[in-house]
């Protein structure tokens, strides 16, 4: 039987955030997403049950997508922005699950280590040294480019190139396109850009020198056919998290529970 997963708001400092929960007894799993998604991206886990939330960032999803001039979409300001977040929601003891950007919770996590009983880092964007963009993001870095390249994004175009996100260089489900396609405003663009423009390869290094203080129990899974990141940082996150073991699933893309649904039993056999 599935859960049923409720929907939710907040406002903090004037912005809209919608978020997802599944209510229940103990320390909930907090979900955390990405680049392109939005928090629909775990209803797949979700539906398992609670207690769990999930957060769609501003800029992404059915959240308000602040001006840039006005709001700090740098990897420090969304990660703050989510601490504060969770304060408001009642979050304190969380259990947590990152995929890609979402991984950005873990510079949140480095300051308070007591408040993390469990951790799944899932193909996320390294918080570690020796990472350099990939061809796409390299584009979304340069000035005038990365515009262009947004706003001339087609469905058609997207569906295309999320080909490269699937270990089989297969098509993603149309639920899945239609997912970010539905949420693909000028909003969402401009986050995207200020996000990767900051986000300098030194300064994700930087972003993750605390993490060996991130004593609890932690489960990473790579895809090892993940295109933008590359199986050696699954590994080097293994190796930095104290208490980590590594899970490399054969075959899969940057989604690895696309392809391998079993992925997700995995992730909530760990966090239960």
């Amino acid at each position: 039987m599935k859960a049923i997963v409720e929907e939710d708001e907040l406002r903090l400092d004037g912005v809209r955030v919608f978020f997802r929960r599944v209510p229940g007894e103990g320390t909930p799993t907090v979900y955390c997403h990405g680049n392109p998604t939005n928090s629909e991206d775990w209803l797949p886990f979700l539906r398992r049950g609670g207690p769990a939330i999930a957060i769609g960032m501003p800029g992404w999803g059915r959240s308000d997508r602040p001006d840039p001039a006005r709001f700090d979409y740098s990897m420090y300001g969304l990660s703050a922005f989510l601490e504060r977040c969770l304060d408001a929601i009642g979050v304190e003891l969380r259990k947590l699950v990152v995929h890609d950007w979402g991984g950005l919770a873990l510079i949140g996590a480095q300051r308070r280590p007591p408040l993390l009983e469990r951790l799944v880092v899932i193909d996320s964007v390294p918080l570690l040294p020796g990472y350099r963009w990939h061809w796409i993001a390299q584009l979304w870095r340069r000035r005038g480019v990365g515009e262009l390249l947004n706003a001339t994004t087609t469905r058609a175009s997207l569906a295309l190139l999320l080909r490269q996100a699937r270990g089989d260089r297969g098509q993603m489900p149309p639920e899945f396109i239609d997912m970010i396609w539905d949420r693909w405003d000028a909003g969402t663009r401009a986050a995207i850009l200020a996000l990767y423009r900051h986000a300098d390869p030194d300064r994700l290094a930087q972003a993750g020198m605390d993490l060996p203080r991130l004593e609890c129990p932690a489960l990473v899974v790579w895809g090892d056919r993940d295109i933008y990141l590359p199986t050696r940082f699954g590994r080097a996150y293994a190796d930095v998290l104290p208490d980590a073991r590594l899970e490399i699933v054969e075959g899969a893309g940057h989604w690895p529970w696309i392809e391998d649904p079993a992925v997700v039993d995995r992730v909530i056999s760990f966090v239960a």
